[in-house]
């Protein structure tokens, strides 16, 4: 009998345990491959990862939301914890999803630059020629006012730590932009209610997904709840 309860316990320790996941949402005109950096980082941390591609300019945030990230956490094993990354627009679509749905196994999340109280560049150049057929619906739906959609979404009830960037090589849109921004979104308006964590980083919107340091924070918060400091031993 003693043999038998030996062989299956050696039997379950040598049975793969299920990695969690994580699902990668990239930005606005976007693709899947601005996320390839973080995408290989975090497979090589051992995470199951799914980089999602999105058409983020064909439709508003709300579809969106459901097109990209249902299918995705249906590929997702769900007896481990599924975690989210997201840049820009990608962190709009979570807390949107999450907003209308839960997600009984989500870990944690993570966000890189995103506008979770909008941006001032499509207050000021949303009704431009063009700016619809480059952005798209949810471009649109990205500005500072009461009722655009990041800032109907209300506060996040979810585990969110927020990256901001402080560095921009867009002059031009960043001169509309009041205080420090990362040349898309202020600094101030990446925050959101019920934010665990919210660290500022000198790095470009447009970049800040592939910088190694970024990255090395974004794996710190899945595994810690937390963002690196100096003064942090772990």
């Amino acid at each position: 009998m003693r043999s038998k309860v030996s062989a299956l316990l050696l039997l379950a320790l040598s049975m793969p345990t299920s990695a969690d996941s994580v699902i990668l949402l990239h930005g606005l005109a976007r693709t899947d491959r601005s996320m390839g950096k973080l995408e290989q980082a975090l497979a090589e941390r051992g995470y199951a990862v799914e980089n999602v591609s999105y058409a983020s300019t064909s439709k508003d945030i709300e579809t969106l939301a459901d097109e990209a990230i249902a299918p995705a956490l249906a590929r997702a094993a769900a007896d481990a914890p599924v975690h989210f990354v997201t840049h820009s627009l990608g962190g709009i679509l979570v807390r949107q999803y999450l907003h209308a749905r839960r997600i009984d196994n989500l870990g944690r999340v993570v966000m890189l630059g995103p506008p979770n109280q909008g941006t001032e560049v499509v207050d000021r150049l949303g009704n431009f020629p063009g700016f619809r057929f480059i952005n798209g619906e949810a471009g649109l739906q990205l500005g500072t006012g009461e009722g655009s959609v990041p800032n109907r979404l209300g506060a996040a009830n979810f585990d969110l730590g927020v990256i901001a960037g402080t560095r921009s090589i867009n002059l031009f849109l960043s001169s509309m932009i009041p205080g420090t921004d990362d040349g898309k979104v202020s600094v101030e308006r990446t925050r959101v209610e019920g934010m665990q964590d919210h660290l500022e980083m000198e790095v470009t919107h447009t970049f800040m997904m592939r910088n190694d340091a970024v990255i090395e924070q974004v794996i710190h918060y899945l595994e810690h709840g937390r963002f690196r400091r100096e003064d942090d031993g772990a």
